[in-house]
């Protein structure tokens, strides 16, 4: 009798309750080659996914190193001489690292290079020290990166999802950050 009462109820809560688009969103085998800004999954295989409490305790007990993996857009080719460009700022989680433009899901060898140098640097070339790789809220770019530091033998990589969006919300500090150096000034 109860569950003949309660069936009709539960179905209807159901039916109001929204749900969240990430919670149909599979973790594709390879990575991901566009539409970067939309929901991700909430898993990604062999790394650990973090909320924002979580990656605040890493940041403020120093155990990990933060990766941004956020583009950034390139200087456009032929502006007449004389005009002022001006890069679009960055604001991260202070004490991180930028590796723009590794989160593509297919990199061109130099980037794939590039971040490669990065991690290592980042890491101090130990392929066990933690890595919290981010960039934005529903960005496939810091996904693709966490199984790319996962697939170069990195063991203890960490996906923050929210990024800093997340870490905006939260009221948590965010510095002005510069890309780290690409060889021979490459954008």
């Amino acid at each position: 009798m109860v569950s003949e009462v309660l069936a009709p109820i539960i179905a209807a809560i159901t039916l109001l309750t929204p749900a969240r688009a990430q919670d149909w969103v599979v973790e594709p085998e390879g990575y991901r080659t566009d539409d970067y800004r939309s929901p991700v999954p909430e898993t990604l295989a062999g790394a650990r996914v973090l909320t924002t409490a979580e990656a605040e305790a890493i940041w403020r007990a120093k155990s990990g190193v933060f990766v941004d993996v956020l583009p950034r857009a390139p200087k456009p080719k032929g502006l007449p001489p004389g005009t002022v460009w001006r890069d679009k700022p960055r604001q991260n989680i202070p004490g991180s690292i930028w590796l723009p433009d590794t989160g593509y899901g297919i990199l061109a060898p130099a980037t794939e290079g590039y971040l490669r140098r990065g991690l290592a640097r980042a890491s101090g070339g130990n392929k066990q020290a933690p890595l919290v790789i981010y960039c934005l809220s529903d960005c496939w770019m810091s996904w693709n990166a966490a199984k790319r530091a996962l697939a170069y033998g990195y063991s203890d990589v960490a996906w923050y999802p929210e990024g800093t969006d997340g870490w905006a919300r939260a009221n948590l500090p965010l510095a002005e950050s510069q890309p780290e150096p690409r060889p021979d000034g490459e954008q």
